[in-house]
């Protein structure tokens, strides 16, 4: 995965308001089921049982998870906030868009 890319790409996103972030925030409209979710970052560092329940959630509603190489605290400052163990895509293109850069290399 091209980091820079990657954190350029999220962050373009998270100015246009296409980004939730933080444990509640995601968690809270994965929960519900709005739909609106397109794809789940978990950062490298998440500890194994948020990892799991995002995982859970995110294969109940069929939506696309990957956990990252970047770090809590380098995921949190690329959509400018402090740190951060997951965020959530709200839009398709984005969220293609992304996926594509994460499978890059793997």
């Amino acid at each position: 995965m091209n980091e820079l890319k990657f954190v350029n790409l999220l962050s373009m996103a998270q100015r246009a308001g296409k980004v939730l972030s933080g444990d509640f925030a995601v968690a809270k409209e994965l929960e519900e089921r709005k739909k609106r979710v397109r794809l789940v970052v978990l950062a490298a560092d998440a500890a194994a049982e948020t990892a799991e329940r995002y995982k859970g959630l995110a294969e109940k509603s069929n939506i696309d998870i990957r956990q990252i190489s970047l770090d809590k605290e380098s995921l949190g400052h690329c959509i400018g906030k402090e740190y951060r163990a997951v965020a959530a895509v709200i839009d398709n293109g984005f969220a293609k868009a992304l996926l594509r850069l994460i499978e890059e290399d793997a």
